[in-house]
């Protein structure tokens, strides 16, 4: 397969678009990519947990030619390092990714509808105190996002740069507005459910072919 086709074939990630965005402004060894996400704060958006995960990343990156190798060096205190850089078809598909994933919402599946479409395997009383739960959650983690925007306020970063932590803010908020909602309606009773009044709609099915 050719450089050409195996570029336009390459299948994105919030990972592989991070790393050609870093990229885009300086060549960069993967231990700087992986420290560079942590210090901006890109680790909220994408999970670089996982050394492994990012060279997997740069590899395919590299095979698809949207990287290459600029050198590779080593002194006293590191192991041997390969430096990578952007190239051009790299910086051509940072720009298409970057306006697709930012005009075209997408369903990438993330697990707590999948585990609210399942929610009558609970009780009412049971799925009550799980998404109080969630909701006690969902506070603590805005008090946090408070917390390390009251530090950065001294910094006087653009605002550019912290759109992804303001848009976080904003649904972890609505989250947690429609979470309380439902936990206040499975309190007053006005959501409920029982077996006998699930049956008709989840037992066998009797549609024919």
């Amino acid at each position: 397969m050719s450089r050409m086709t195996a570029s336009t074939q390459f299948k994105r990630s919030p990972l592989a678009m991070v790393v050609l965005g870093i990229l885009n402004l300086e060549p960069m060894h993967p231990y700087a990519i992986q420290r560079r996400i942590k210090e901006w704060g890109k680790d909220k958006v994408v999970n670089v947990a996982q050394r492994a995960a990012l060279y997997k990343t740069i590899g395919r990156l590299q095979e698809a030619g949207l990287v290459a190798v600029r050198e590779t060096g080593r002194d006293q205190q590191y192991p041997e390092r390969t430096v990578y850089e952007i190239t051009d078809a790299g910086r051509t598909a940072c720009t298409t990714w970057l306006s697709e994933m930012i005009a075209t919402p997408r369903n990438e599946y993330p697990g707590f509808p999948a585990a609210l479409s399942f929610l009558m395997l609970l009780d009412p009383d049971g799925a009550r105190a799980e998404l109080a739960r969630r909701a006690t959650t969902l506070r603590e983690q805005l008090a946090e996002m408070d917390a390390d925007a009251e530090q950065m306020t001294g910094m006087d970063l653009p605002r550019v740069v912290m759109l992804e932590d303001e848009y976080l803010r904003a649904v972890t908020e609505a989250e947690l507005r429609w979470v309380e909602g439902v936990v206040g309606d499975l309190t007053a009773g006005t959501l409920t459910w029982s077996w006998d009044s699930l049956a008709p709609f989840v037992g066998e099915s009797t549609a024919t072919e």
